[in-house]
Protein backbone atom coordinates (compact mmCIF):
# COMPACT_ATOMS: atom_id res chain seq x y z
CA UNK A 1 0.00 0.00 0.00
CA UNK A 2 1.41 3.57 -0.64
CA UNK A 3 2.05 6.14 1.38
CA UNK A 4 -0.30 8.56 1.96
CA UNK A 5 0.00 11.53 4.30
CA UNK A 6 -3.64 11.91 4.69
CA UNK A 7 -4.77 8.80 5.07
CA UNK A 8 -1.85 8.49 7.87
CA UNK A 9 -3.16 11.80 9.33
CA UNK A 10 -6.78 10.61 10.56
CA UNK A 11 -4.80 7.59 12.15
CA UNK A 12 -3.12 9.63 14.96
CA UNK A 13 -5.30 10.67 17.48
CA UNK A 14 -3.49 13.32 18.43
CA UNK A 15 -3.67 15.11 15.05
CA UNK A 16 -6.70 14.26 13.54
CA UNK A 17 -9.08 16.31 13.19
CA UNK A 18 -12.20 14.41 11.32
CA UNK A 19 -14.57 16.68 9.61
CA UNK A 20 -12.86 19.72 11.21
CA UNK A 21 -10.03 19.81 8.42
CA UNK A 22 -10.84 23.04 6.94
CA UNK A 23 -10.38 22.96 2.81
CA UNK A 24 -6.98 24.58 2.92
CA UNK A 25 -6.05 21.75 5.38
CA UNK A 26 -7.37 19.03 3.59
CA UNK A 27 -5.75 20.42 0.23
CA UNK A 28 -2.72 20.67 1.74
CA UNK A 29 -2.74 16.67 3.56
CA UNK A 30 -4.11 14.76 0.65
CA UNK A 31 -7.52 14.47 2.80
CA UNK A 32 -9.56 15.33 -0.17
CA UNK A 33 -12.26 12.45 -1.29
CA UNK A 34 -11.04 10.81 2.37
CA UNK A 35 -13.74 12.98 3.64
CA UNK A 36 -17.31 14.53 3.41
CA UNK A 37 -18.14 17.41 2.35
CA UNK A 38 -19.32 19.56 5.29
CA UNK A 39 -16.91 21.53 7.48
CA UNK A 40 -17.50 20.95 11.20
CA UNK A 41 -16.74 22.59 14.19
CA UNK A 42 -15.76 20.84 17.01
CA UNK A 43 -19.20 21.52 18.79
CA UNK A 44 -20.97 20.02 15.67
CA UNK A 45 -18.89 16.87 16.43
CA UNK A 46 -19.35 16.66 20.07
CA UNK A 47 -23.28 16.54 19.61
CA UNK A 48 -22.75 13.82 17.12
CA UNK A 49 -20.96 11.74 19.73
CA UNK A 50 -23.78 12.62 22.40
CA UNK A 51 -26.19 11.50 20.21
CA UNK A 52 -24.12 8.28 19.14
CA UNK A 53 -23.56 7.79 22.86
CA UNK A 54 -26.96 7.58 23.40
CA UNK A 55 -27.63 4.87 21.34
CA UNK A 56 -26.10 2.51 24.12
CA UNK A 57 -27.97 1.69 27.34
CA UNK A 58 -25.12 -0.53 29.25
CA UNK A 59 -22.14 1.42 30.68
CA UNK A 60 -19.76 -0.44 29.23
CA UNK A 61 -20.59 -0.05 25.65
CA UNK A 62 -20.42 3.40 26.48
CA UNK A 63 -17.04 3.02 27.73
CA UNK A 64 -15.60 1.00 25.16
CA UNK A 65 -17.14 4.01 22.63
CA UNK A 66 -15.01 6.48 24.17
CA UNK A 67 -12.19 4.27 24.30
CA UNK A 68 -12.18 4.11 20.85
CA UNK A 69 -12.97 7.96 20.49
CA UNK A 70 -9.75 8.18 22.86
CA UNK A 71 -7.65 6.26 20.13
CA UNK A 72 -9.17 7.80 17.48
CA UNK A 73 -9.59 12.10 17.83
CA UNK A 74 -8.10 12.68 20.98
CA UNK A 75 -8.78 16.50 21.46
CA UNK A 76 -12.62 15.73 20.68
CA UNK A 77 -12.35 13.04 23.38
CA UNK A 78 -10.61 15.43 26.17
CA UNK A 79 -13.01 18.28 24.64
CA UNK A 80 -16.14 15.56 25.32
CA UNK A 81 -14.81 15.13 29.05
CA UNK A 82 -13.58 18.42 30.76
CA UNK A 83 -17.03 19.67 29.46
CA UNK A 84 -19.13 17.66 31.53
CA UNK A 85 -17.32 15.36 33.85
CA UNK A 86 -20.09 14.31 36.33
CA UNK A 87 -21.48 12.86 32.91
CA UNK A 88 -18.55 11.17 31.68
CA UNK A 89 -16.01 10.24 34.52
CA UNK A 90 -18.33 7.40 35.40
CA UNK A 91 -18.21 6.00 32.11
CA UNK A 92 -14.12 6.55 31.56
CA UNK A 93 -13.32 5.42 35.37
CA UNK A 94 -15.36 4.52 38.07
CA UNK A 95 -17.15 2.37 38.24
CA UNK A 96 -17.95 1.12 34.47
CA UNK A 97 -13.75 0.69 34.65
CA UNK A 98 -14.19 -2.03 36.97
CA UNK A 99 -16.24 -4.17 34.50
CA UNK A 100 -13.90 -2.98 31.55
CA UNK A 101 -10.88 -4.62 33.28
CA UNK A 102 -12.83 -7.68 33.70
CA UNK A 103 -13.61 -8.47 30.29
CA UNK A 104 -10.15 -6.09 28.84
CA UNK A 105 -9.62 -9.77 26.89
CA UNK A 106 -12.77 -9.85 25.16
CA UNK A 107 -13.75 -6.18 24.60
CA UNK A 108 -10.05 -4.67 23.47
CA UNK A 109 -9.74 -3.10 20.47
CA UNK A 110 -6.54 -1.13 20.12
CA UNK A 111 -4.59 -0.65 23.55
CA UNK A 112 -2.94 2.49 24.45
CA UNK A 113 -0.01 1.63 26.38
CA UNK A 114 2.72 -0.95 27.01
CA UNK A 115 2.74 -4.30 28.60
CA UNK A 116 5.94 -5.39 29.46
CA UNK A 117 6.27 -8.91 31.18
CA UNK A 118 8.82 -10.71 33.79
CA UNK A 119 10.11 -13.11 30.86
CA UNK A 120 11.51 -9.69 28.96
CA UNK A 121 12.91 -8.20 32.26
CA UNK A 122 16.63 -8.12 30.74
CA UNK A 123 15.30 -5.64 27.63
CA UNK A 124 13.14 -3.04 29.14
CA UNK A 125 14.27 -0.06 27.96
CA UNK A 126 14.13 -1.05 24.48
CA UNK A 127 10.86 -2.23 25.19
CA UNK A 128 10.21 1.21 26.54
CA UNK A 129 11.42 2.70 23.38
CA UNK A 130 9.12 1.35 21.34
CA UNK A 131 6.59 4.37 22.98
CA UNK A 132 6.53 6.31 19.76
CA UNK A 133 6.66 9.46 22.63
CA UNK A 134 9.74 10.84 23.70
CA UNK A 135 9.67 12.43 26.43
CA UNK A 136 7.27 10.98 28.76
CA UNK A 137 6.65 12.86 32.30
CA UNK A 138 4.29 10.32 33.92
CA UNK A 139 3.32 6.59 33.79
CA UNK A 140 0.62 4.86 35.78
CA UNK A 141 1.74 1.80 36.00
CA UNK A 142 -0.17 -1.72 37.45
CA UNK A 143 0.35 -5.65 38.01
CA UNK A 144 -2.87 -6.27 38.05
CA UNK A 145 -2.68 -8.15 41.27
CA UNK A 146 -5.39 -5.88 43.17
CA UNK A 147 -7.57 -4.10 40.73
CA UNK A 148 -10.20 -1.90 42.67
CA UNK A 149 -11.99 -4.65 45.07
CA UNK A 150 -12.01 -6.56 42.11
CA UNK A 151 -8.66 -8.91 43.02
CA UNK A 152 -6.47 -10.10 40.66
CA UNK A 153 -7.13 -9.22 36.89
CA UNK A 154 -3.28 -9.53 35.83
CA UNK A 155 -2.70 -7.86 32.35
CA UNK A 156 -6.10 -6.97 32.08
CA UNK A 157 -5.67 -4.59 35.14
CA UNK A 158 -4.48 -1.95 32.11
CA UNK A 159 -7.55 -0.02 32.05
CA UNK A 160 -7.00 1.36 35.21
CA UNK A 161 -3.67 3.32 34.31
CA UNK A 162 -5.41 4.07 31.10
CA UNK A 163 -8.28 5.66 32.65
CA UNK A 164 -6.28 7.36 35.28
CA UNK A 165 -4.20 8.87 32.81
CA UNK A 166 -6.96 10.26 30.85
CA UNK A 167 -8.22 11.92 34.44
CA UNK A 168 -4.80 13.88 34.58
CA UNK A 169 -5.38 15.47 31.38
CA UNK A 170 -9.21 16.20 31.23
CA UNK A 171 -9.38 17.40 35.01
CA UNK A 172 -5.96 18.92 35.41
CA UNK A 173 -4.59 19.92 32.29
CA UNK A 174 -1.66 17.24 31.96
CA UNK A 175 -0.46 17.49 27.98
CA UNK A 176 -1.98 13.75 27.09
CA UNK A 177 1.45 13.64 24.83
CA UNK A 178 3.66 13.16 28.18
CA UNK A 179 1.70 10.35 29.64
CA UNK A 180 2.01 6.46 29.40
CA UNK A 181 0.34 3.63 30.69
CA UNK A 182 2.05 0.55 31.67
CA UNK A 183 1.05 -2.74 32.93
CA UNK A 184 3.99 -5.31 34.53
CA UNK A 185 3.20 -8.76 33.85
CA UNK A 186 4.02 -11.47 36.04
CA UNK A 187 1.27 -13.50 35.74
CA UNK A 188 -2.33 -13.85 37.73
CA UNK A 189 -3.70 -16.10 40.10
CA UNK A 190 -7.44 -15.92 38.21
CA UNK A 191 -7.89 -18.86 37.67
CA UNK A 192 -11.11 -17.95 34.95
CA UNK A 193 -8.36 -15.80 33.04
CA UNK A 194 -5.73 -18.66 32.92
CA UNK A 195 -8.61 -20.70 31.71
CA UNK A 196 -9.47 -17.96 29.27
CA UNK A 197 -8.04 -18.47 25.36
CA UNK A 198 -8.87 -14.41 25.17
CA UNK A 199 -6.77 -13.80 27.91
CA UNK A 200 -3.86 -11.56 26.34
CA UNK A 201 -1.72 -12.30 29.26
CA UNK A 202 1.08 -14.64 30.39
CA UNK A 203 -0.77 -18.05 31.31
CA UNK A 204 1.14 -19.02 34.60
CA UNK A 205 1.18 -18.29 38.20
CA UNK A 206 1.77 -14.79 39.91
CA UNK A 207 5.57 -14.33 39.89
CA UNK A 208 6.37 -13.51 43.73
CA UNK A 209 9.39 -13.26 45.92
CA UNK A 210 12.55 -12.20 44.96
CA UNK A 211 12.59 -12.96 40.98
CA UNK A 212 9.52 -10.39 41.45
CA UNK A 213 11.52 -7.52 43.58
CA UNK A 214 14.08 -7.68 41.41
CA UNK A 215 11.61 -7.82 38.15
CA UNK A 216 10.58 -4.00 39.40
CA UNK A 217 13.98 -2.76 40.49
CA UNK A 218 14.70 -3.44 36.79
CA UNK A 219 11.96 -1.50 35.57
CA UNK A 220 12.60 1.69 37.45
CA UNK A 221 15.75 1.76 36.52
CA UNK A 222 15.31 1.46 33.23
CA UNK A 223 12.28 4.15 33.27
CA UNK A 224 14.07 6.41 34.75
CA UNK A 225 17.01 5.98 32.33
CA UNK A 226 15.46 6.05 29.50
CA UNK A 227 12.51 8.89 30.56
CA UNK A 228 14.74 11.20 33.75
CA UNK A 229 11.65 13.33 34.38
CA UNK A 230 9.62 10.66 34.94
CA UNK A 231 6.79 10.32 38.29
CA UNK A 232 5.93 6.94 38.76
CA UNK A 233 2.58 6.44 40.14
CA UNK A 234 2.07 3.11 41.29
CA UNK A 235 -1.83 1.63 41.07
CA UNK A 236 -3.76 -1.25 42.43
CA UNK A 237 -0.60 -3.60 43.51
CA UNK A 238 -1.51 -6.07 46.51
CA UNK A 239 -1.33 -4.15 49.50
CA UNK A 240 1.93 -6.20 50.87
CA UNK A 241 3.59 -5.17 47.76
CA UNK A 242 2.24 -1.46 47.49
CA UNK A 243 3.93 -0.78 50.61
CA UNK A 244 6.89 -2.47 49.81
CA UNK A 245 7.59 -1.14 46.70
CA UNK A 246 6.31 2.43 48.13
CA UNK A 247 9.16 2.76 50.60
CA UNK A 248 11.84 1.04 48.89
CA UNK A 249 11.62 3.73 46.26
CA UNK A 250 10.29 7.09 47.59
CA UNK A 251 13.11 8.94 48.84
CA UNK A 252 14.83 7.88 45.80
CA UNK A 253 12.72 9.22 42.51
CA UNK A 254 10.01 11.03 41.95
CA UNK A 255 6.53 8.49 43.02
CA UNK A 256 3.96 7.98 44.51
CA UNK A 257 0.96 5.42 44.93
CA UNK A 258 -2.27 6.74 44.62
CA UNK A 259 -4.18 3.47 46.35
CA UNK A 260 -2.05 5.37 49.50
CA UNK A 261 -1.41 8.74 49.51
CA UNK A 262 -4.12 9.84 47.39
CA UNK A 263 -6.45 7.83 49.08
CA UNK A 264 -5.06 9.27 52.21
CA UNK A 265 -5.44 12.59 50.72
CA UNK A 266 -8.69 12.74 49.48
CA UNK A 267 -10.13 10.78 53.05
CA UNK A 268 -8.39 14.28 54.82
CA UNK A 269 -9.58 16.40 52.86
CA UNK A 270 -13.07 15.33 53.88
CA UNK A 271 -12.31 15.08 57.47
CA UNK A 272 -11.45 19.08 56.99
CA UNK A 273 -14.16 20.11 55.60
CA UNK A 274 -16.30 18.17 58.16
CA UNK A 275 -14.51 19.71 61.19
CA UNK A 276 -15.56 22.85 59.37
CA UNK A 277 -19.57 21.69 58.70
CA UNK A 278 -19.58 20.94 62.70
CA UNK A 279 -17.57 23.96 64.18
CA UNK A 280 -15.49 21.09 65.57
CA UNK A 281 -11.21 21.51 65.81
CA UNK A 282 -9.87 18.72 63.76
CA UNK A 283 -7.86 17.16 66.70
CA UNK A 284 -11.17 16.70 68.10
CA UNK A 285 -11.67 13.77 65.10
CA UNK A 286 -11.49 9.98 66.34
CA UNK A 287 -11.14 7.16 63.83
CA UNK A 288 -11.86 3.39 63.01
CA UNK A 289 -11.03 2.14 59.85
CA UNK A 290 -12.73 -1.86 58.79
CA UNK A 291 -9.79 -2.75 56.90
CA UNK A 292 -5.96 -2.35 57.75
CA UNK A 293 -4.13 -2.78 54.57
CA UNK A 294 -2.40 0.01 52.31
CA UNK A 295 -5.19 2.25 51.89
CA UNK A 296 -5.84 2.16 55.56
CA UNK A 297 -2.39 2.64 56.54
CA UNK A 298 -1.80 5.43 54.29
CA UNK A 299 -4.68 7.31 55.05
CA UNK A 300 -3.80 6.75 59.00
CA UNK A 301 -0.53 7.73 58.54
CA UNK A 302 -1.19 11.15 57.06
CA UNK A 303 -4.07 11.82 59.52
CA UNK A 304 -1.33 11.47 61.86
CA UNK A 305 0.67 14.12 60.47
CA UNK A 306 -2.23 16.25 60.38
CA UNK A 307 -2.89 15.87 63.71
CA UNK A 308 0.77 16.83 64.77
CA UNK A 309 0.33 19.68 62.21
CA UNK A 310 -2.14 20.67 64.39
CA UNK A 311 -0.74 20.84 67.45
CA UNK A 312 -0.79 17.08 68.81
CA UNK A 313 1.90 14.75 69.26
CA UNK A 314 2.41 11.62 67.54
CA UNK A 315 1.44 9.84 70.46
CA UNK A 316 -1.57 11.67 70.95
CA UNK A 317 -2.15 11.27 67.58
CA UNK A 318 -1.89 7.65 67.36
CA UNK A 319 -4.31 7.48 70.11
CA UNK A 320 -6.95 9.02 67.60
CA UNK A 321 -6.64 6.55 65.21
CA UNK A 322 -7.88 2.57 66.02
CA UNK A 323 -8.44 -0.46 63.02
CA UNK A 324 -10.51 -3.41 62.41
CA UNK A 325 -8.94 -6.08 60.51
CA UNK A 326 -10.34 -9.55 59.34
CA UNK A 327 -9.34 -10.50 62.69
CA UNK A 328 -11.22 -7.98 64.70
CA UNK A 329 -10.21 -4.67 66.90
CA UNK A 330 -6.17 -3.95 66.87
CA UNK A 331 -5.73 -4.12 70.56
CA UNK A 332 -2.65 -4.85 72.21
CA UNK A 333 -3.10 -8.24 73.36
CA UNK A 334 -3.06 -9.53 69.66
CA UNK A 335 -0.36 -11.93 69.08
CA UNK A 336 -1.31 -11.78 65.06
CA UNK A 337 -0.41 -8.24 64.06
CA UNK A 338 2.70 -7.40 61.82
CA UNK A 339 5.12 -4.94 62.89
CA UNK A 340 4.09 -1.74 60.57
CA UNK A 341 0.12 -2.82 62.77
CA UNK A 342 1.69 -2.40 66.28
CA UNK A 343 1.83 1.04 66.31
CA UNK A 344 -1.78 1.39 65.70
CA UNK A 345 -2.85 -1.27 68.28
CA UNK A 346 -3.83 0.07 71.87
CA UNK A 347 -5.69 -0.87 74.88
CA UNK A 348 -8.82 -2.50 74.99
CA UNK A 349 -11.01 -5.53 74.78
CA UNK A 350 -10.87 -7.95 72.17
CA UNK A 351 -13.68 -8.19 69.71
CA UNK A 352 -14.23 -9.53 66.18
CA UNK A 353 -17.34 -7.62 66.36
CA UNK A 354 -17.63 -4.01 64.37
CA UNK A 355 -20.90 -2.81 65.97
CA UNK A 356 -19.41 -4.33 69.16
CA UNK A 357 -16.26 -2.31 68.50
CA UNK A 358 -17.79 1.00 67.56
CA UNK A 359 -19.45 0.92 71.13
CA UNK A 360 -16.00 0.64 72.54
CA UNK A 361 -13.90 2.84 70.65
CA UNK A 362 -16.78 5.73 69.77
CA UNK A 363 -15.26 6.74 66.77
CA UNK A 364 -16.63 10.02 65.58
CA UNK A 365 -16.17 8.47 61.89
CA UNK A 366 -15.62 5.28 60.65
CA UNK A 367 -14.29 4.64 57.16
CA UNK A 368 -14.32 1.31 55.19
CA UNK A 369 -11.70 -0.01 52.86
CA UNK A 370 -12.06 -3.15 53.04
CA UNK A 371 -13.42 -4.08 49.92
CA UNK A 372 -16.37 -6.18 51.83
CA UNK A 373 -19.67 -4.95 50.33
CA UNK A 374 -21.79 -4.54 53.28
CA UNK A 375 -19.91 -4.69 56.17
CA UNK A 376 -21.29 -1.66 57.83
CA UNK A 377 -24.74 -3.39 58.54
CA UNK A 378 -27.67 -1.45 60.27
CA UNK A 379 -26.78 -2.18 63.95
CA UNK A 380 -22.97 -0.53 62.62
CA UNK A 381 -24.64 2.66 61.73
CA UNK A 382 -27.11 2.36 64.86
CA UNK A 383 -24.31 2.48 67.09
CA UNK A 384 -22.19 5.00 65.38
CA UNK A 385 -25.60 6.90 65.32
CA UNK A 386 -26.17 6.31 69.02
CA UNK A 387 -22.34 7.62 70.07
CA UNK A 388 -22.40 10.73 67.73
CA UNK A 389 -25.03 13.38 66.85
CA UNK A 390 -23.67 13.31 63.51
CA UNK A 391 -22.09 10.02 62.79
CA UNK A 392 -19.32 10.64 59.79
CA UNK A 393 -19.96 7.68 57.60
CA UNK A 394 -17.31 6.99 55.06
CA UNK A 395 -17.52 3.66 53.10
CA UNK A 396 -14.80 3.77 50.41
CA UNK A 397 -14.29 0.45 49.04
CA UNK A 398 -14.84 0.46 44.97
CA UNK A 399 -16.24 -0.29 42.97
CA UNK A 400 -19.88 0.12 44.03
CA UNK A 401 -20.63 -3.33 44.75
CA UNK A 402 -17.85 -3.41 47.78
CA UNK A 403 -18.85 -0.69 48.92
CA UNK A 404 -19.02 -0.96 52.87
CA UNK A 405 -23.00 0.12 53.01
CA UNK A 406 -25.07 2.25 50.42
CA UNK A 407 -25.89 5.83 50.75
CA UNK A 408 -29.27 5.05 51.42
CA UNK A 409 -28.83 2.55 54.16
CA UNK A 410 -26.56 5.08 56.05
CA UNK A 411 -29.47 7.65 56.31
CA UNK A 412 -32.16 5.77 56.76
CA UNK A 413 -30.24 3.72 59.56
CA UNK A 414 -29.00 6.76 60.93
CA UNK A 415 -32.28 8.38 60.76
CA UNK A 416 -30.97 11.33 58.25
CA UNK A 417 -28.12 12.03 60.75
CA UNK A 418 -25.50 10.44 58.56
CA UNK A 419 -22.35 12.73 57.27
CA UNK A 420 -21.78 10.04 53.97
CA UNK A 421 -19.31 10.26 51.84
CA UNK A 422 -18.10 6.98 49.32
CA UNK A 423 -15.41 6.19 47.41
CA UNK A 424 -18.13 5.09 44.34
CA UNK A 425 -20.73 7.63 43.20
CA UNK A 426 -24.70 6.97 44.80
CA UNK A 427 -27.61 8.73 43.28
CA UNK A 428 -29.14 11.71 46.10
CA UNK A 429 -31.41 9.84 48.42
CA UNK A 430 -34.87 11.41 49.70
CA UNK A 431 -35.92 10.01 53.99
CA UNK A 432 -38.62 11.69 55.64
CA UNK A 433 -39.47 14.33 52.59
CA UNK A 434 -35.63 15.62 52.35
CA UNK A 435 -33.32 15.05 49.51
CA UNK A 436 -29.71 14.06 50.73
CA UNK A 437 -26.85 14.44 48.30
CA UNK A 438 -23.88 12.09 48.70
CA UNK A 439 -20.40 12.88 48.82
CA UNK A 440 -17.61 11.21 46.63
CA UNK A 441 -14.10 11.12 48.42
CA UNK A 442 -13.13 10.37 44.77
CA UNK A 443 -8.75 11.08 44.66
CA UNK A 444 -9.89 12.72 41.08
CA UNK A 445 -9.45 15.73 43.33
CA UNK A 446 -6.13 14.92 44.78
CA UNK A 447 -4.33 12.80 41.36
CA UNK A 448 -4.66 14.81 38.67
CA UNK A 449 -3.85 18.06 40.48
CA UNK A 450 -0.52 16.49 41.95
CA UNK A 451 0.19 15.39 38.86
CA UNK A 452 -0.01 19.67 37.44
CA UNK A 453 2.44 20.27 39.75
CA UNK A 454 4.89 18.09 39.49
CA UNK A 455 4.53 18.43 35.96
CA UNK A 456 4.83 22.14 35.88
CA UNK A 457 7.92 22.27 38.74
CA UNK A 458 9.39 19.02 37.40
CA UNK A 459 10.06 17.86 41.06
CA UNK A 460 12.70 15.81 41.71
CA UNK A 461 10.51 14.03 44.81
CA UNK A 462 6.61 13.39 45.76
CA UNK A 463 6.34 14.08 49.69
CA UNK A 464 3.68 13.96 52.40
CA UNK A 465 3.68 17.79 52.91
CA UNK A 466 2.19 17.81 49.15
CA UNK A 467 -0.55 15.51 50.06
CA UNK A 468 -1.23 17.26 53.16
CA UNK A 469 -1.14 20.64 51.66
CA UNK A 470 -2.99 18.97 48.50
CA UNK A 471 -6.06 17.88 51.08
CA UNK A 472 -6.25 21.64 52.34
CA UNK A 473 -6.43 23.01 49.48
CA UNK A 474 -9.47 20.65 48.34
CA UNK A 475 -11.50 21.19 51.53
CA UNK A 476 -10.94 25.13 50.96
CA UNK A 477 -12.94 25.14 48.13
CA UNK A 478 -16.11 23.10 49.99
CA UNK A 479 -18.17 26.96 49.95
CA UNK A 480 -20.92 27.52 52.57
CA UNK A 481 -23.85 26.41 49.76
CA UNK A 482 -21.82 22.78 49.57
CA UNK A 483 -22.43 22.72 53.17
CA UNK A 484 -25.86 23.55 53.18
CA UNK A 485 -26.46 20.52 51.12
CA UNK A 486 -24.41 18.38 52.95
CA UNK A 487 -21.26 18.18 50.94
CA UNK A 488 -17.81 18.07 52.21
CA UNK A 489 -16.07 17.88 48.39
CA UNK A 490 -16.05 20.33 45.63
CA UNK A 491 -18.70 19.47 42.90
CA UNK A 492 -17.00 16.87 40.39
CA UNK A 493 -18.62 19.34 37.37
CA UNK A 494 -16.15 21.88 38.64
CA UNK A 495 -13.10 19.44 38.82
CA UNK A 496 -10.92 21.46 36.37
CA UNK A 497 -10.83 24.67 38.36
CA UNK A 498 -10.14 22.77 41.92
CA UNK A 499 -6.87 20.98 40.63
CA UNK A 500 -5.75 24.31 39.29
CA UNK A 501 -5.94 25.52 42.51
CA UNK A 502 -4.59 22.91 44.49
CA UNK A 503 -1.75 22.27 41.81
CA UNK A 504 -1.23 25.91 42.34
CA UNK A 505 -0.83 25.11 46.26
CA UNK A 506 1.41 22.47 45.85
CA UNK A 507 3.64 23.64 43.27
CA UNK A 508 4.42 26.41 46.16
CA UNK A 509 5.07 23.46 48.50
CA UNK A 510 7.75 22.26 45.98
CA UNK A 511 9.36 25.61 45.35
CA UNK A 512 9.51 26.02 49.06
CA UNK A 513 11.54 23.03 50.03
CA UNK A 514 13.75 22.48 47.01
CA UNK A 515 12.03 20.09 45.43
CA UNK A 516 11.63 22.03 41.66
CA UNK A 517 14.26 21.14 38.89
CA UNK A 518 13.39 24.74 38.12
CA UNK A 519 13.65 28.02 39.03
CA UNK A 520 11.10 29.48 41.00
CA UNK A 521 8.53 31.50 38.95
CA UNK A 522 7.65 35.13 39.53
CA UNK A 523 4.07 34.33 39.24
CA UNK A 524 3.32 30.63 40.23
CA UNK A 525 -0.58 30.67 39.27
CA UNK A 526 0.46 31.94 35.79
CA UNK A 527 2.88 29.81 35.42
CA UNK A 528 1.20 26.49 36.40
CA UNK A 529 -1.75 27.75 34.45
CA UNK A 530 0.96 28.08 31.45
CA UNK A 531 1.74 24.25 31.57
CA UNK A 532 -1.94 23.54 30.92
CA UNK A 533 -3.38 21.35 27.94
CA UNK A 534 -6.84 23.03 26.35
CA UNK A 535 -8.23 20.67 24.11
CA UNK A 536 -8.83 22.22 20.60
CA UNK A 537 -8.08 21.88 17.09
CA UNK A 538 -4.52 23.91 16.57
Amino acid sequence: MKESSGYSLMRDPRKNKGTAFTVEERKQYGLEGLLPAQIETLETQMLRVNEQLEQFDLPINKYIYLANLLETNETLFFNLIMNNPAKFLPLVYTPTVGEACEKLGHITRRVRGLFISINQKDYIKEILRNWPEEDIRFTVVTDGGRILGLGDLGVCGLGIPIGKLALYTACAGVPPQYTLPIVLDVGTNNETFLKDPLYPGLKHKRIVGKEYDDFIEAFVLAINEVYPKICIQWEDFKGVDAIRILNKFRDKICTYNDDIQGTAAIATAGFISISRLMNKPFKEQKFLFFGAGAAAFGIADLLVQKFQKDGLSREEALSHIWMFDINGLLVESRTDLADYQLQFAHKGTPTNNLAAAVLHVKPTAIIGVSTVGGAFDQQVIENMSLVNERPIIFPYSNPTSHSECTAEQAYVWSKGKAIFASGSPFAPVIYEGKTFTPGQGNNVFIFPAMGLAIFATEAKRVTDLMFITAAEAVAEQVTAKDFENGLIYPSVNDILKVSVNVAIKVAEVIFDNGLANIERPVDITAFVKSKMYVPLYQ
